[in-house]
């Protein structure tokens, strides 16, 4: 799928998101040197970032490229995001430009915190993501960016008899992933997409974070216990209030006893907009598996604010039951780079 237009490929889609991902962060040469002056690193890394939007197209495009020869691309896209330190060089008070914070739980080292340079790969065919990502990486690397950090991610087919809407698939918890979100192309306007200003327009802001579960811990628990946890149905994702598993979360809702049907400490309230006071994410969700003892989610969302991402971890680390069963090993926040096409770059309108 092209990254033609005023949009990237690979943020939203119709359906169901590719099965296969490999996300790769890298840093950029000069961004980091103290005795660089801000126009140089900006230019340097124009020139970069639209070489690469060149190349992107040859990888997705009709033509194709040597690393895919023969291998029909299919639904493959390559999705670019910039750092916080780059995007800051150009102008600090644009999307894009914060670092997060540190939050509770997290165990990484500074190589996995940050970078310049987001490539997100996914496909439906993991042989297809895996080339296009070994091609770009190479291409990198010639021209001295410095790989971070690199994560194989997968989903689940989805449940047979789709409607041809986005529909949830399982993580490695057994549980529904991504219930709440926005949908429509009028909720991704107004929650997803940035309208401006003109050098953004048609951009998001990503949040990456990988996190280990204890999957073995977690499903030691009985089954009550794991859906008191989540604040939701094991079995089909329905919030603990009743309903389906589209049914609106009544986070005010009380036994006869008086105490919440959706536990306090629940990931579900926790992570509710209500309760944050933020608007939602997109989320693009995949498991991943290192080992037995590093196996999780690599967690992607898309959003206008950062805000949106960080007041929600917040309250997380506030109290949340799920909380204590994950850490995070890697993580960092991206410009999603407006579209492009070949007679205007990739970055230019942040670059120029």
């Amino acid at each position: 799928m092209s990254a033609r237009g005023g949009r990237q490929a690979g943020v939203d889609r119709p359906v169901q998101p590719q099965r296969h991902v490999v996300l790769s962060v890298y840093d950029l040469p000069g961004a980091g040197d103290p005795d660089a002056s801000g126009p140089d690193v900006v230019r340097r890394s124009g020139r970069v970032f639209a070489a690469l939007g060149t190349r992107v197209l040859a990888l997705t495009g009709r033509g194709g490229a040597a690393a895919l020869s023969g291998l029909p691309r299919g639904d493959l896209t390559v999705t670019v995001g910039v750092g916080p330190r780059l995007v800051a060089a150009v102008d600090g008070e644009l999307h894009g430009a914060r670092e997060l914070p540190g939050f509770a739980r997290e165990e990484m080292a500074d190589s996995a915190r940050g970078g310049d340079l987001m490539v997100q790969v996914c496909a439906s065919d993991p042989h297809v993501a895996t080339l296009a990502d070994d091609d770009l990486r190479s291409w990198l690397q010639e021209r001295s960016a410095a790989p971070r950090w690199s994560q194989h991610g997968f989903r689940p087919p989805a449940p047979p008899g789709g409607s041809g809407e986005r529909v949830p698939v399982r993580n490695l918890l057994g549980f529904l992933d991504g219930m709440v979100a926005p949908r429509t192309g009028r909720e991704l306007d107004r929650e997803v997409w940035l309208p401006a200003p003109a050098r953004v327009r048609g951009g998001t802001v990503a949040v990456v974070r990988r996190l280990r579960l204890d999957v073995r811990r977690f499903l030691a628990q009985d089954t009550a216990e794991q859906e008191r946890a989540i604040g939701r149905r094991r079995e089909d994702g329905a919030p603990l209030t009743g309903g389906g598993p589209d049914a609106p979360m009544d986070l005010g809702a009380k036994s006869a006893r008086g105490r919440y049907l959706i536990p306090a400490m629940a990931h579900a309230r926790r992570a509710h907009p209500n309760g944050t006071g933020s608007g939602l994410m997109l989320r693009r969700g995949y498991s991943y598996a290192n080992g037995p003892e590093d196996r999780g989610l690599l967690f992607i969302c898309f959003q206008r604010e950062l805000r949106t991402f960080v007041a929600t971890q917040q309250r997380l680390d506030d109290g949340d039951e799920l909380a204590s069963f994950a850490t995070a090993t890697a993580s960092g926040t991206f410009l999603v780079l407006p579209g492009y096409t070949e007679a205007h770059p990739l970055g230019a309108p942040l670059f120029s």
